[in-house]
């Protein structure tokens, strides 16, 4: 997708690329290795482990093995946009969330522009679904492999042909639909909450086709902060912790 960018980018850059690749991906090993610093079970491990204690509705009902994957993939793509739906209505998880929208510029690295306590809070709810469903290990490991390389496509500066887009976002998220999501306009930041499917948001009414000022000439980011503060490290994890 970085490659596609540089071969079809859709819109110009706000900030210089180097200096925001520096943090964002900066921000992802610092995740990387919070994780494995204080989580001592990731989902996987934990359906693993649900699946030996019979815990779980798919561990307690006869189903074919297939039927169950292909649920659960259903259940956790609406947990996840359920999550994002919640991560902009409840102010203390907006707060951290923001370090995701704050980026002036949308691209492969925004996608996964995390700050480390959104996602710890993240795996623990992914893991109460786990728990709850009794979700198969492979639908798991199938689900976070799809929810990542679909956040990378979606995030993408990348200009597909209009008509492929109509098609594409019949079914999944499109770079084009997601960064509305990114827009400053308040109604445009609070809808697309889906990373992977598109179904749910035009279920439960929180599908917005076009951003009102065009893709080129939307505003990325949000309001308060379209300076070049988004682009530095430490300013972007102390955020959440800072007055507005």
């Amino acid at each position: 997708m970085a490659l596609a960018e540089w071969a079809l980018p859709k819109r110009q850059r706000s900030l210089p690329q180097r200096r925001r690749w520096l943090t964002n991906w900066g921000i992802v090993v610092l995740d990387s290795v919070v994780t494995r610093l204080v989580m001592p079970i990731l989902p996987i491990g934990m359906a693993l482990y649900a699946a030996g204690q019979g815990w779980g509705l798919f561990n307690l009902l006869s189903i074919p093995t297939w039927l169950s994957v292909l649920v659960s993939f259903l259940v956790l793509d609406f947990a996840i946009w359920l999550q994002h739906l919640l991560s902009h209505r409840i102010p203390l998880f907006w707060k951290l969330h923001k370090v995701h929208h704050v980026d002036r510029d949308i691209d492969v690295s925004t996608a996964l522009r995390f700050h480390p306590l959104e996602i710890l809070l993240s795996l623990v709810y992914k893991i109460v679904w786990v728990l709850v469903f009794g979700t198969p290990a492979i639908a798991v490991f199938l689900f976070e492999v799809v929810l990542n390389a679909a956040a990378l496509f979606n995030h993408a500066n990348v200009r597909l042909p209009e008509k492929l887009d109509r098609v594409l976002r019949l079914a999944v998220v499109t770079p084009d639909m997601h960064r509305v999501h990114h827009s400053n306009r308040p109604r445009e930041t609070h809808s697309n909450f889906g990373f992977n499917l598109s179904i749910w948001d035009r279920m439960f009414r929180t599908y917005v086709a076009q951003p009102a000022d065009g893709h080129k000439g939307m505003t990325i980011g949000l309001d308060p902060y379209q300076d070049e503060k988004p682009s530095q490290f430490v300013w972007s994890l102390l955020l959440p912790f800072l007055k507005r």
